[in-house]
Parts: C-alpha cells; structure tokens; sequence
C-alpha cells in the first residue's frame, strides 16, 4: 500500500482553510500571490507538492500521489472541509480531490488548468535555453530591470509564459519562480510527463464534482490552452469562468490585482464556499 510523503507546508491567517496548490515548476512560495491576499482573512494551507520546494522523495511516484499526500495533510490538520485553489498542475490536483473527497470539498478556484490539458507550445531551441538563462540570472541580481526584460526576458521561453512583461511580474519571477524550477526534482518531472503521455483525462468525470467551481484562464496560454480550459469549465455542473486578455500561463503574476478582484467577488457572490 502507498505510503503518504509529509508534505512541507506554509500556513496563514485564520478562519475557513483554503488549500492553496502549485503548478509545475513550483512550490508553496510560487502562490504567494495568492495566500498573502486570502490570509488576511482566511487560513491558507500552501504544501510543496512531493517533488517539488522542499518536499523531495527518495523514489519515484506516481502523479496519483500527490493525492494520496494531500489527503493526509487534510487529515493531519483536522480538516474537515476546505476551499482549494490551484494553479495548473494544482488545478489538475484540485480536481482530482474533489472527486476523490467531494464531501471535503466547498469549491474550486481553478487557474490556467485543465482536466485534460492540451498544449501548443512551440518547439524550444537551445537559443531558448540561453536567452533564458542569461535574463533569469539578471534579473534575480535586479527583478524587474526594464532593460533586461527587454533585452532578454521577451526573447526567452518567457515569451511564452506571460504576455504583458512588466517589473511586477519579473518580480515574482526573482522572488520564487527561479527557486521553484531548481527545486524540482526529476521525479516530478517523470510523474508528470508519464501521465501526460499516458493520456490523462478526467473529462467524462467532471459531472460528478457538485460544488461551486471558478476556472481563470490566459487567452494567450500556450501551455495549457484556452480552450482546453473552457472545454473544462463547460463540463463542470456549477462553474463560472473568467478570461483575461493578453495575458497567458502566469497571469496571476502579469494582473495581480485583477486576478485578486475576480476571485473576492466569486466569493463574495458564492459565501457557502467559505463558511461550509
């Protein structure tokens, strides 16, 4: 029988939990952008998924373990019921909790996520690579220096990422992106390609999840698309969805405040969802 990791965990603020997980590459500090705002008036529980942060395993795994960890975290808070917010992978994971736990579950904030995400990244090149190295380094030594971004940062994979190129949102890059990507291991990376390429769809099971459900989405992802989001979002019995334009993988990193307002009022429209 598996055997649950002890996940890592960053814990915030009081009142109705919310479960608050990463995408790959992440960690718990990567949703930062997310638990700094909810805590100030909920509790917010941000794990490094096993694999990722610090939480690294010995072994390989499976991608269904990750549910099997968060399960016991749930259990080892005493947590009855909770919000999850997850952003890409931790959409995929928050998804397959509900079905999994649907009685645990208040509701779903699903972030640039898909229950059976499709990609249309484009080839990388070892240009890529470089041009990628060169204006992470920069800009970890100075976030959010325009002429870096400019020179570098919209000639690298990050192209691809974010849309809008600001210093808000090379900043995030500086504080936990960096980190997050060297701090996966390849068991992560094995987990996820695996399930990947084994097909992964959880479409045909969406009509089970019954709570209340908020799928954001970038119209510009390239790594999960738009439409593959929206596919998810229409299978979902009760779920609004939000798109933000000219933005894609890391909006919530690109409009902050924008992605912070759409989510407050959801809740403020949908309070069962924090006070179940």
């Amino acid at each position: 029988m598996a055997t649950p990791f002890p996940l890592a965990t960053q814990i915030h603020g009081l009142g109705f939990p919310v479960l608050c997980l990463h995408g790959h590459p992440g960690s718990a500090a990567t949703m930062a952008v997310f638990t700094r705002h909810l805590s100030q008036r909920l509790q917010t529980i941000a794990p490094d998924l096993r694999g990722y942060g610090a939480s690294q395993p010995r072994c390989p795994f499976q991608m269904s373990d990750h549910v099997l960890d968060l399960e016991a975290l749930l259990d080892r808070l005493d947590i009855r019921q909770c919000l999850v917010l997850g952003w890409s992978l931790g959409g995929i994971l928050a998804m397959e909790l509900a079905l999994h736990q649907p009685q645990r579950i208040s509701g779903l904030i699903l972030v640039a996520t898909s229950a059976c995400p499709r990609s249309d990244h484009p080839p990388v090149t070892w240009q890529d690579y470089l041009f990628t190295g060169i204006s992470s380094i920069i800009n970890w030594l100075n976030p959010g220096w325009l002429w870096n971004i400019e020179q570098w940062g919209q000639r690298s994979l990050y192209r691809y990422l974010m849309q809008q190129h600001t210093p808000t949102a090379y900043g995030y890059l500086a504080e936990s992106g960096v980190a997050a990507y060297l701090q996966t291991s390849r068991f992560a990376h094995n987990a996820l390609s695996l399930a990947i390429r084994q097909g992964y769809d959880r479409r045909d099971l969406l009509s089970q999840i019954q709570c209340p459900c908020l799928m954001l989405i970038g119209d510009s992802d390239r790594h999960i698309t738009p439409a593959s989001s929206l596919e998810t979002a229409a299978r979902l019995p009760t779920c609004e969805w939000h798109i933000y334009p000219q933005t894609a993988h890391l909006f919530p990193w690109e409009i902050p405040a924008q992605v912070l307002s759409t989510i407050d009022q959801w809740l403020a429209q949908h309070p069962e969802v924090i006070t179940a």
